[in-house]
């Protein structure tokens, strides 16, 4: 796959997923799956599988929820220092291959370039402290900027209206599925999925989407 993917002369605006599109996902399925159920167990003086239960029940509950993107609900909730975790698992933090090519090219680019993630801003925050993240983007926006999660039609009617971005001239990438169809369904104009967020796992076989590897296959051939 090429930069042929995109006609650049036709867009304004790139919007861009953190965890799992430029961020190896592999840092926070460890932090969720892994060690917040260890930490938990040991807290509370159960099996870590008794733990895990427990805790990805609520996750499920909550899936495509605010409080499911949201560190203050889970402190709260687990009565555990998230940010600490987070913290412990900073070793993991790396970009996914390609990620940092792509980036750079955008700054040469005529359009936007925007974070738009469901990451709370303290997460946010912590990726951007060990991978200086922020500094390739225009502008920055959480989910919890607007309490509404990127799943749903008023993130994006909120965040198209607040910034005013053109849905027909934007381009945005993600990993998630149900995001991504949402993001189209509103009428972002370019949707791409990615094919391997957790670099640990293999690669999708398939979306409803056009998928990419790699994102330094989307800048232009010289």
């Amino acid at each position: 796959m090429t930069g042929q993917l995109i006609d650049w002369s036709q867009i304004d605006t790139v919007l861009l997923d953190m965890d799992g599109t430029l961020i190896d996902l592999h840092f926070d399925n460890t932090l969720w799956n892994s060690h917040l159920p260890e930490v938990y167990a040991q807290a509370n003086k159960m099996s870590t599988d008794q733990a895990r239960e427990l805790l990805f029940d609520h996750m499920r509950e909550n899936l495509r929820t605010i409080k499911f993107y949201c560190l203050d609900y889970w402190a709260e909730f687990t009565d555990l220092d998230i940010l600490q975790l987070h913290r412990d698992m900073s070793p993991l933090l790396r970009y996914r291959e390609g990620t940092e090519d792509f980036l750079r090219w955008l700054q040469t680019h005529s359009s936007r370039t925007m974070l738009a993630t469901n990451a709370h801003r303290d997460s946010v925050m912590i990726k951007d402290t060990h991978l200086n993240l922020l500094g390739y983007f225009d502008e920055v926006i959480s989910s919890h900027d607007y309490q509404q999660v990127k799943e749903s039609q008023d993130f994006w009617h909120t965040l198209t209206k607040a910034h005013n971005i053109d849905p027909d001239r934007a381009l945005f990438i993600d990993d998630n599925e149900a995001v991504l169809d949402s993001a189209a369904r509103f009428g972002i104009a370019k949707v791409l999925c990615v094919a391997s967020p957790d670099s640990q796992r293999p690669a999708r076989a398939e979306s409803a989407h056009p998928i990419i590897h790699n994102l330094h296959d989307l800048v232009p051939s010289a």
